[in-house]
């Protein structure tokens, strides 16, 4: 699937109430989970230890940390939007975020996006935007949300 390409805040506002788009599928691989938890220093055993995983979950393996499928959402939202024109951009919030379905080992993943409501603020562009975290093979998302952008467009 193409991105939407947007140039300005009249492109971008005739978006409002519609689907953006679908990011491709991501697999999480349990080296990704092993660095995120480096990274984090969150290296609790659900998420590190298949072994242990295995014999003491309902889950029967790893599962992804939450906040790591949350962390994809700059590159899964660079495959759904192409901004030009833009001179800064700014991660200014997350709402009514809601972690549904944990995202086991080795689970493929993509978001779907759909713009909620823009608005200018005296030449910034705020919008929210209505995302959802499919799990590939699973009809409950793994996460859905209201996340909240600053765009300034040149």
């Amino acid at each position: 699937m193409n991105p939407v390409v947007i140039s300005s805040f009249e492109e971008f506002e005739s978006y409002k109430g519609k689907e953006l788009g679908v990011s491709d599928y991501i697999k999480i691989t349990q080296h990704q989970i092993n660095l995120f938890a480096d990274a984090t220093l969150d290296h609790q055993w659900i998420h590190t230890d298949p072994k242990k995983a295995e014999e003491e979950t309902t889950f029967k393996s790893t599962i992804a940390h939450g906040y790591l499928t949350l962390s994809l959402v700059p590159h899964l939202w660079d495959q759904i939007t192409e901004f030009h024109n833009v001179k800064m951009m700014i991660n200014y919030g997350i709402e009514k975020l809601k972690f549904n379905q944990a995202v086991m080992v080795n689970s493929e993943v993509r978001m779907h996006a759909k713009l909620h409501s823009i608005v200018n603020l005296r030449g910034i562009t705020k919008f929210e935007v209505d995302v959802r975290l499919e799990i590939k093979g699973n009809p409950k998302p793994a996460y859905t949300g209201l996340l909240v952008f600053l765009y300034h467009f040149k």
